[in-house]
């Protein structure tokens, strides 16, 4: 009998379910995510009796957690590109609470978020896309950036601090202390109007600092430019220009911080042949005769020109073309780098193959001059400052100068009573808060 009896709630349940609307049944499953797998018996049993139920805890889905409980929890997802799927509200790891987008790149995102295991603290967190070489290139930069906090758990040394990393679903996802605008992107919005020279001796003793940092512990960052320095805090004073009609903007504080460390190598790793952007780009990497940490060396030179003059110094997209603006600025390449690269095809009989009647040949002689020639006072500082740079400028990567040697430099040690005091700071502290 009760046999018969189980057999007919059974037989009544099969009719019921077969009658459901459309509307009542679950809904289909949001598109990208995996399959699911199959339901337990007593949600399926659920489902047939016409109860709603939120499938998704249940089947084994990762939602993104939405800051606000009533807001239904979303699968996670990629786009196209590989970028995860994300709205200001969502929290990652039940701690990163996002606020907003402070940047993208090719590798991925930067979002600005809420720490909720910090106190309520704003960071920048660093979203890779869901690409296996990004993913590579992320867990390398952890790597260097795990090694820097080892040797300077006290940030000290002016390189960017990593606060934490995980795995977010193949997303690597890495944690910094929130910084400002970079360098280069307060430049753009002032018009490129130059920083003064106490700023770009300022910004320079510190990129010196940060950078002597890495090389003393066997890395190179291989990218350094202006958008890789980033201001503290990018907050300025706004006057107005009678004579150029325009508001200018002078920043309040010059702290910067070093940052992106994709690109850092060991000493021991293995070395592309190409490294950095192409306008801080050294000779030698450009002949292909091998590369160390000089090569940051003349990248900061490049930066304190721009800095300095508000454009950059080798405006070129071009091998030839910027090996013929280096002769046209700095004089002509050694012939003992010519004659060991092997990239024989830029020269001819020991120089460099250079057409100077052709348009790009004008364009060089017309937009490139002597480096002492871009002075824009004969004050003594100016002057020091440009024998800074033809000392980093060097061609010859043995011959460039140290940033042991370069925070020596009369440019810092001879600076005007009026930055005596902040130079005697920036040695003994590291007090950056000017």
């Amino acid at each position: 009998m009760i046999h018969q009896t189980y057999l007919h709630q059974q037989h009544q349940l099969r009719r019921s379910s077969a009658l459901l609307s459309p509307w009542s049944r679950p809904p289909p499953l949001p598109p990208l995510c995996p399959c699911p797998p199959p339901p337990p018996p007593l949600l399926l049993l659920l489902l047939l009796c016409g109860r709603a139920v939120d499938l998704r805890p249940l089947m084994g889905w990762s939602p993104v957690q939405r800051s606000d409980s009533r807001t239904r929890a979303v699968c996670v997802r990629d786009d196209e590109e590989g970028h995860l799927i994300c709205r200001t509200g969502d929290v990652l790891q039940e701690r990163y609470e996002i606020v907003s987008t402070l940047g993208e790149g090719t590798f991925g995102r930067v979002m600005r978020c809420i720490d909720h295991r910090r106190g309520g603290a704003h960071v920048a967190l660093k979203i890779i896309k869901n690409v296996e070489k990004y993913r590579e290139a992320a867990r390398l930069e952890i790597n260097v950036l795990e090694k820097i906090n080892e040797k300077d758990p006290e940030n000290k040394n002016l390189c960017v601090q990593m606060f934490d990393w995980f795995d977010y679903h193949g997303h690597m996802c890495i944690s910094f202390e929130l910084l400002a605008l970079s360098t280069f992107d307060f430049l753009k919005e002032n018009n490129y109007l130059p920083y003064s020279i106490s700023q770009v001796r300022h910004m320079a003793y510190q990129i010196c600092i940060a950078v002597k940092f890495l090389h003393e512990n066997k890395l190179t960052h291989t990218d350094l430019k202006p958008e890789n320095i980033l201001f503290v805090n990018s907050d300025f004073t706004m006057t107005y220009n009678v004579e150029k009609k325009r508001e200018e903007r002078t920043v309040k504080s010059t702290a910067v911080r070093v940052v992106d460390f994709g690109s850092a190598t060991f000493d021991h790793e293995h070395h592309s042949t190409i490294v950095s952007t192409r306008h801080y780009r050294a000779p030698e990497v450009i002949l292909e005769l091998g590369w160390s940490q000089p090569c940051d060396v003349w990248s900061i030179g490049c930066i304190l020109f721009e800095y300095y003059l508000g454009f950059t110094l080798f405006q070129t997209h071009d091998n030839r073309e910027h090996l013929a603006m280096m002769e046209r600025i700095l004089g002509p390449v050694p012939s003992r780098m010519i004659r060991k690269t092997r990239k024989q095809k830029y020269f001819y009989h020991g120089r460099l193959d250079w057409d100077e009647n052709s348009s790009a040949g004008r364009y060089v002689r017309e937009n490139c001059k002597p480096l002492r020639r871009y002075l824009l006072s004969e004050a003594e500082e100016h002057h020091h400052l440009f024998d800074l740079m033809e000392g980093m400028l060097e061609y010859e990567p043995s011959k460039r100068l140290s940033l042991a040697a370069a925070l020596r430099h009369p440019f810092f040690t001879s600076a005007p009573s009026s930055d005596q005091a902040a130079a005697k700071s920036w040695e003994g502290s590291r007090d950056i808060s000017r």
